[in-house]
């Protein structure tokens, strides 16, 4: 039985992930009815004796912890996480806050709170792998635009690295919208970009602008009176508490999307299936190239309305949107650009020969590079998301994601040319001039590399990229 480890940073990281355990928890509830430690729940979660709980003298209520460790410099929302309904998952230790927070500033997220806690952050990390039998992978949640979840978010990256360099490493990170309120924003993000190029396994990039726009379409077609549009409660656009308080706050319905990204990625972990994957599978069959490790990933369907028997049309639907645009959590459009490799992740009951014939119906309208044309990935789990009868999630290396990077990097460049907030950064120990034109090229030779395939594809040269080892 393997396990995985999630490290979630920043408000944002700590929001999707506690979002992820309270939906992970409803999952297990859903099939494990007499509520039995089994290895379902080993994948995410171990046993705990109370006598043996570390932290407080005082004994906790035996069950369940997560595998995980929360990192926040502000004590907001740890401290609704210690007070929420999910207290009973994590021991006091396992919770790692300050109260001043990075400013916005991804320098003093990475070097300053980076080098005061990082025996402490390290500390946690091999504990919660130490209680793993066999550990595969660890999970990183943070999001771009702030200065802890890019700052000390990809700090720990590294720490992962150092630590367990033969584990493999999955980050998910929240990209902000052009119209950010944050103006540093893109300072951050590509800062943050160096170091996800050159430390992760794989990205699941998420942008801010791909979840209001699901958001907002889904809102709009709950509100058209239909009897067919009708959203139900279990649905993923309905927040519930979301996992950390009672009341929905805005960003819930938000969280809830990509919480239910990593529900799908690591459901073949969590449950049986005909073809399940190992999510170590994800980097070694999607990656040929070591730095083109950024994977678009398409959910669907994001709600399940009121009419619960599927036709097969409706059950092709589903993999034609899976390829929409309308459908991505990243903006930019995969069917104008190349595929490197492509991975189907099914849940529920849905039959291989229908995964055979959408590839067969699909694959003559998508382009793939010709030395991967059979690129495909698949893996069936048969427990489908609560509320669903069945679902999907589509990761494609795709070389679309330059578009969404070049707009990110005149974002910066727009910024830089001008030297706007520069001193905030410059004025942290251990932050060098240099370090924002590395960051700039090193962003702009990945947008090249992506672009270079695309390019030579059509024109049939050969890129000049190395071989993931």
């Amino acid at each position: 039985m393997t396990q995985s480890v999630v490290v979630q940073v920043g408000q944002c990281g700590n929001q999707v992930g506690c979002r992820f355990w309270d939906l992970a928890l409803r999952e297990h509830a859903h099939v494990n009815k007499k509520g039995i430690y089994d290895e379902a729940l080993g994948s995410f979660f171990r046993n705990v004796d109370p006598r043996c709980e570390e932290g407080s003298g005082t004994p906790r209520i035996a069950g369940l912890r997560a595998r995980a460790v929360l990192v926040d410099m502000e004590e907001g929302v740890l401290n609704e996480v210690r007070q929420g309904p999910l207290r009973q998952l994590f021991s006091t230790t396992q919770l790692i806050s300050d109260v001043s927070g990075s400013g916005n500033n991804w320098a003093v997220g990475h070097h300053t709170y980076g080098s005061m806690y990082r025996e402490q952050i390290v500390d946690q990390i091999r504990r919660a792998a130490e209680h793993c039998d066999c550990l595969q992978t660890f999970f990183l949640i943070h999001s771009m635009g702030g200065g802890t979840g890019s700052g000390l978010g990809t700090c720990v990256l590294k720490l992962l690295e150092e630590e367990f360099p033969e584990v493999c490493r999955l980050v998910t990170a929240v990209y902000p919208s052009s119209e950010d309120d944050v103006i540093t924003s893109p300072y951050n993000s590509v800062l943050a970009m160096r170091e996800l190029t050159e430390h992760a396994h794989c990205v699941f990039p998420i942008e801010n602008q791909s979840l209001v726009d699901i958001v907002s379409q889904i809102q709009h077609m709950a509100h058209t009176g239909k009897p067919s549009a009708v959203i139900k409660k279990d649905c993923t656009i309905i927040s519930g508490q979301g996992g950390m308080s009672k009341t929905q706050k805005p960003f819930d319905s938000m969280n809830n999307i990509v919480a239910n990204l990593l529900l799908n990625i690591t459901s073949s972990a969590r449950f049986e299936g005909s073809l399940n994957m190992d999510l170590n599978e994800i980097a070694m069959n999607l990656v040929p190239f070591p730095r083109l490790h950024y994977l678009v990933s398409s959910l669907t369907p994001l709600y399940t309305l009121a009419d619960v028997n599927v036709p097969t049309r409706r059950l092709d639907q589903m993999f034609t949107d899976a390829f929409s645009k309308e459908f991505q959590l990243m903006k930019a459009d995969p069917r104008h650009s190349l595929y490197l490799s492509c991975a189907l992740m099914l849940r529920g009951n849905v039959q291989v020969s229908d995964l055979r014939r959408n590839i067969e119906r699909l694959r003559p309208t998508l382009s793939f590079v010709p030395w991967n044309a059979e690129g495909w990935k698949v893996s069936l789990c048969s427990v489908p998301p609560v509320g669903h009868t069945h679902s999907l999630l589509a990761l494609a290396n795709n070389t679309c994601v330059a578009s969404a990077f070049t707009k990110l990097r005149d974002r910066f460049i727009k910024l830089y040319r001008k030297k706007a907030h520069l001193h905030h950064y410059m004025c942290v120990e251990g932050m060098e001039t240099a370090d924002f034109s590395e960051a700039l090229h090193s962003l702009s030779a990945l947008i090249d590399e992506y672009s270079q395939l695309h390019t030579h594809t059509h024109t049939h040269q050969a890129p000049r990229l190395n071989i993931a080892t």
